[in-house]
């Protein structure tokens, strides 16, 4: 909650005089009723607007008493070591004591008997970016938005498959009707022929269109994108379940797309948002970006489909 200054509370009074009283509270955002409050004690002067209430030595009623105080104390004193529930039980059974145990160790923490532990900020670990073209693909799917939609028939849900190479950012994406195993292995098939080569690791998270890790299968079922991987030998690698970051670049290029594609998409029909698509797949791979700088000149920013020229002319 804000507390206003006395200084404050005089502007706002005296704003009251060649303004209403709406456009006084929505300026200085405060409630009429504080307001008028305010008015009513106001004399003219900033020293009646000063808060006037101060906690300064008053005592709740249902404090620690000072016997039961006494009685921490001489135990605490006499078992330095002794634990929360050791203590409340010898106060309980010795003392009479009736509080709540939770009373007791609020009362510990505000004389400094227990100390909190300040848990030290998590640190991700730095993330091994390939540098070398065709090593990782990062994979996912996002729901294209209902919204988007501005046929006369009922709206259906779409979904964007998404894969990424982590050294190019160069992305491939297509547009499919229902999540599944189907989906996914037609999916990378039309990667392998959109890049035009398979890479070493393909990176997805937990979900049941990849894998079958966190779900309950029949003994000997295997998921069809790990026999597509076994395969070609490719290695299926799975994030951390509920770790996104693990997926960075895939995922932060979803919120591109939903800030540079899907915020002005307008689609009739699934080979609309196909065509559509395709056409901002083109464009996407050609926006220049900042993490992807010239070997010659590191001022210069690359599209994906020239790091991908460049890394090809180096190997």
């Amino acid at each position: 909650m804000y507390k206003f200054t006395a200084k404050e509370k005089m502007y706002a009074l005296k704003a009251l005089r060649s303004a209403d009283t709406l456009t006084v509270c929505r300026r200085y955002r405060v409630n009429r009723t504080t307001l008028w409050r305010w008015r009513k004690r106001y004399d003219g002067t900033q020293e009646s607007l000063a808060p006037n209430f101060s906690r300064k030595g008053m005592h709740h009623p249902n404090e620690q008493t000072d016997v039961e105080k006494c009685n921490i104390q001489k135990l605490i004193r006499r078992n330095p070591n002794i634990g929360l529930n050791e203590l409340y039980g010898k106060l309980y059974r010795k003392y009479e004591y009736r509080r709540n145990p939770v009373t007791l160790y609020r009362y510990l923490r505000r004389c400094k008997v227990y100390e909190t532990r300040k848990r030290e900020p998590y640190k991700p670990k730095p993330y091994d970016t390939p540098l070398m073209l065709g090593v990782k693909w990062q994979m996912d799917v996002k729901y294209v938005p209902l919204e988007c939609y501005s046929g006369n028939g009922e709206r259906e849900q779409h979904y964007q498959y998404t894969v990424i190479d982590e050294a190019t950012r160069k992305r491939f994406i297509y547009a499919y009707k229902d999540i599944g195993q189907q989906s996914t292995i037609d999916f990378v098939l039309r990667a392998f022929k959109f890049f035009g080569y398979r890479p070493k690791i393909i990176q997805t998270d937990n979900g049941g269109e990849f894998t079958f890790r966190n779900f309950k299968t029949k003994d000997g079922r295997v998921h069809m994108l790990d026999k597509l991987c076994r395969h070609f030998g490719i290695e299926h690698k799975l994030t951390r379940p509920r770790t996104p970051r693990h997926n960075g670049k895939v995922e932060r290029s979803h919120r591109n797309d939903n800030e540079r594609f899907y915020k002005f998409l307008r689609f009739y029909s699934f080979d609309d948002l196909q065509k559509q698509m395709a056409a901002y797949l083109v464009r996407s791979n050609n926006i220049p970006t900042s993490v992807l700088r010239s070997a010659i000149d590191k001022r210069l920013w690359l599209t994906p489909n020239e790091k991908e020229a460049e890394l090809l002319a180096s190997m």
